[in-house]
């Protein structure tokens, strides 16, 4: 694959032998975020587990201190007076059953999360096929599926982030911005290992955190040094 200039000589920044301590990795990530539009943070968080099994599922949500730098537009399934609630607390759209053709049928796409009430499950469901490949539908681990809806909707608002593995027991999360100062980035990224770290499973076996990799959207990966981090 060719890489434009800009990533070659960002990428010689980054020594692939090292493995480096948070700060170090974070201010390297900021130099290599060269592109003219404020790039994306991400943690690739690979874990020692069996995603295949049941007990060793990693899923959890978790607030960022200092958000993901990105607006996030949250559909609300509800009813009656959780309606009001989560208009109330700024859900940006807010429905019930009438929204199931608009998602199913047009296409309907324009939102990040879909919270629901537990009542709404049933109508929520029926569009499985739609939001479960896309990773939008409400789950309770995550917080998504509440009678709390006011609290979800300001979560979400504040920076909350779920995490879950892939099917390569890889964990994938905006952990910020590059515009961010270090010290944010610092304290998202201890905020989130933490989380993950405390949700290992009992079934785990070995070492939990295999890899642990930082890097802009277009900017080259840099390794932490997993040891410091458990």
């Amino acid at each position: 694959m060719k890489r434009g200039k800009k990533y070659v000589n960002a990428a010689k920044l980054v020594d692939r032998s090292i493995q480096y301590d948070v700060a170090e990795a974070i201010s390297l990530v900021k130099q290599t975020a060269v592109a003219k539009f404020d790039e994306t943070i991400e943690a690739h968080i690979r874990l020692g587990v069996d995603g295949r099994h049941a007990d060793q599922q990693v899923r959890g949500a978790v607030v960022l201190p200092h958000g993901t730098g990105k607006t996030v537009r949250v559909l609300v399934f509800a009813k009656g007076e959780k309606l009001a609630e989560a208009e109330a607390a700024g859900a940006d759209y807010v429905g019930g059953e009438e929204l199931v053709p608009k998602i199913q049928n047009e296409g309907w796409l324009e939102f990040d999360v879909v919270v629901a009430t537990p009542d709404m499950m049933g109508v929520v469901g029926r569009l499985g096929r739609v939001l479960g490949p896309k990773g939008l539908m409400p789950n309770p681990k995550a917080g998504t599926v509440t009678m709390d809806v006011a609290k979800a909707v300001n979560d979400i608002k504040a920076g909350k982030i779920e995490y879950r593995l892939d099917k390569t027991n890889i964990i994938h999360v905006p952990v910020g911005k590059a515009s961010f100062s270090e010290e944010q980035l610092n304290e998202n990224f201890q905020t989130l290992i933490s989380a993950i770290i405390k949700a290992r499973p009992a079934a785990a076996k070995g070492q939990y955190l295999r890899s642990v990799t930082l890097a802009s959207t277009m900017g080259p990966g840099v390794k932490l040094n997993t040891a410091k981090l458990s």
